[in-house]
C-alpha cells in the first residue's frame, strides 16, 4: 500500500509514519521542508497552501490511502480534494475534540453528535480565549467541507477527533509546562484545586488506529472519537507524573476568579482550563479501537520529556513568579 501523510513530519505525524513502515508500507510525506521526515520515507516538497505547486506535485500521482495532519479550515481540505487527476485512495481528516468546546454547553464526555450544537459566541480577539475558538471552528470548517465532499463526489473518508495527545516526541511543551515547575522546586497553583477532569490519547494507538483503518473496509460511520479509556481529575493526573519523574511537587488550590484577579493567563495551565476536551471515544470500539490506559503510557512519556529537556519554556511560564506569588499569599491566608 502506498501511504501519503499531509503535513507528516511534525510529533504526531512521525508515530503515523513508524507506523506504517513498520507495517511494511511504502509512506510518502508531503511538507515545507522544515523539518526532516523519518528515514524511509519519501519526501514530496510543497507548501499545502500554494494551490499551483499542490497541483503540479500531486497530478497523476496515486496514493492508497492519505492522512491530512494539518488542515485547519475548508480551504486546505477542497485544495487538497479538489486537485484534477490526482488519486489519494481513502482519506483520514485528523480532527480535534475543540470542535465540541466552541458550541453551547456541550456534554462531557462528548459523542460524535454533540458538534452540531449552536456555536458560542466569538470571544475578544487576541485573547487566549479567542485563539482556541478559532482552532476549534477552523477545524469544524474542514470537518463540513469534507463532509459536503463526501457527499457530492463520494470521497472515502472518516474523521478522527483527538483530545490532547500524549507521546514521545511532543514539542508543544504542555506536558513539561508542569514538569518544569515540579523540578523548580515551587508549588504548583492548581485551577478549582485541579478537580477538572482530563482524557487524553497516547499518540502511538492513534498511530496504530489509523494503521488498522488503512488495512480494513471503510467503517460504519464518519466520524470517530479516539480516547483514553479513563479519565482523571488534573489533580490525580498530575500526581501521576510527579510519582513517574520521582518527584513530590506541592499544590495549591485556587479558583479561576484568584487566578485571573492574580493578572494571571489561562495558558499558564495548559491542561486545566476549558479548551481541554474530553471525547467519549465508545463508538470507535466497534472497529477494534481501545486506547492504553493512563498507566501504561504514561511513565515512559514523562521518561522521555526528562531525557529530552527542551531549550526553551512552555509560553505559560513567563508568568511563573506570579503563579508563586499567587501561591503563597494564598498558602499564608489559609495557615
Amino acid at each position: 500500500m502506498h501511504v501519503l501523510l499531509v503535513g507528516g513530519t511534525g510529533f504526531l505525524g512521525g508515530h503515523v509514519g513508524r507506523a506504517f513502515l513498520e507495517s511494511g508500507h511504502d509512506v510518502s510525506v508531503i511538507s515545507r521542508g522544515r523539518r526532516p521526515v523519518p528515514s524511509g520515507v519519501t519526501h514530496l516538497h510543497a507548501d499545502r497552501t500554494d494551490p499551483v505547486a499542490l497541483g503540479r506535485l500531486l497530478e497523476g500521482r496515486r496514493f492508497d490511502f492519505t492522512v491530512d495532519l494539518t488542515a485547519y479550515d475548508a480551504a486546505d481540505v477542497e485544495r487538497l480534494l479538489l486537485i484534477p487527476y490526482a488519486a489519494l485512495g481513502r482519506y483520514v481528516l485528523i480532527s480535534t475534540g475543540q470542535v465540541y468546546l466552541v458550541t453551547q454547553d456541550p456534554p462531557v464526555p462528548s459523542a460524535e453528535q454533540d458538534s452540531e450544537r449552536p456555536l458560542v459566541p466569538e470571544p475578544e480577539p487576541g485573547t487566549h480565549e479567542h485563539a482556541n475558538w478559532v482552532y476549534g471552528t477552523g477545524k469544524r470548517r474542514a470537518e463540513g467541507a469534507l463532509l459536503a465532499l463526501r457527499e457530492m463526489h463520494g470521497v472515502r473518508s472518516v474523521i478522527l477527533r483527538l483530545p490532547i495527545i500524549q507521546g514521545e516526541g511532543d514539542g508543544s511543551l504542555r506536558l513539561w509546562a508542569y514538569l518544569e515547575r515540579m523540578l523548580d522546586g515551587g508549588p504548583i497553583v492548581l485551577p478549582d484545586g485541579g478537580a477538572r477532569h482530563v482524557r487524553h490519547v497516547y499518540a502511538g494507538d492513534v498511530a496504530a488506529a489509523i494503521v488498522r483503518l488503512a488495512g480494513m473496509p471503510p467503517p460504519r460511520f464518519r466520524i470517530y472519537n479516539l480516547a483514553q479509556p479513563e479519565t482523571v481529575s488534573l489533580r490525580e493526573f498530575l500526581t501521576r507524573v510527579a510519582l513517574a519523574a520521582g518527584l513530590a511537587p506541592r499544590f495549591v488550590d485556587a479558583t479561576w476568579d484568584e487566578i485571573e484577579g492574580a493578572g494571571i493567563d489561562p495558558s499558564f495551565s495548559p491542561y486545566g482550563g476549558r479548551w481541554a476536551s474530553m471525547p467519549d471515544p465508545a463508538r470507535a470500539a466497534e472497529w477494534g479501537f481501545v486506547g492504553s490506559r493512563l498507566d501504561e503510557y504514561l511513565p515512559r512519556v514523562v521518561k522521555w520529556h526528562l531525557a529530552h529537556r527542551p531549550a526553551e519554556s512552555h509560553e505559560g511560564y513567563v508568568q511563573r513568579a506570579a503563579e508563586l506569588e499567587l501561591a503563597a499569599r494564598l498558602s499564608a491566608a489559609r495557615a
